[in-house]
């Protein structure tokens, strides 16, 4: 059985889905691929992960770089959990781009290349939003190109990790 909680948000509510143990699903409500990964059966419950995430999410929004993960499991193809596992190296105010972890695919496969709209593809598909941070991707000549969540919400999340990044080295 899977499970969901509500939480709201300075950009609107969220809805996370857990397998009873791990975060297996953080979007923003209405985004594309919206729960795509979140079974038909699922119901809303209490869970320790959900607390936990919440405390990420308050902490988070609040500016702070949470010094701490829920547990996630991660869902897809191995090639999407490989995208995803190289995105939770991106930090807090920090950003990558798409060819640049193409470019880390490449050299982890002793290949010259790898297609930056297949990262694209994954990043998109990321089930878990803001933990695994794929806001964090942009374009190659710095354009901030898509956001399942919306690109509003992208330069939002961006400016407020920036800003609070500038000013802890203040």
């Amino acid at each position: 059985m899977d499970f969901t909680h509500h939480y709201s948000s300075p950009l609107g509510g969220i809805t996370m889905a857990s397998d009873g143990e791990c975060l297996t699903g953080l979007w923003f409500d209405g985004q594309k691929y919206f729960a795509d990964t979140l079974p038909a059966q699922h119901e809303e419950k209490d869970l320790d992960v959900f607390r936990r995430t919440d405390k990420w999410l308050d902490l988070y929004f609040s500016g702070t770089d949470p010094d701490f993960r829920p547990p996630i499991r991660m869902n897809g193809t191995a090639f999407r959990k490989e995208v995803w596992q190289i995105l939770l190296t991106v930090p807090f105010g920090k950003t990558m781009t798409y060819g640049e972890i193409a470019k880390i695919l490449a050299d982890r496969r002793g290949n010259n290349s790898m297609s930056a709209q297949a990262v694209g593809g994954a990043v998109a598909h990321n089930p878990v939003s803001l933990i695994i941070p794929c806001h964090r991707v942009i374009g190659t000549n710095g354009a901030l190109t898509g956001y399942a969540g919306g690109l509003d919400k992208k330069t939002w999340l961006l400016d407020m990790e920036r800003k609070n990044t500038l000013d802890k080295k203040r």
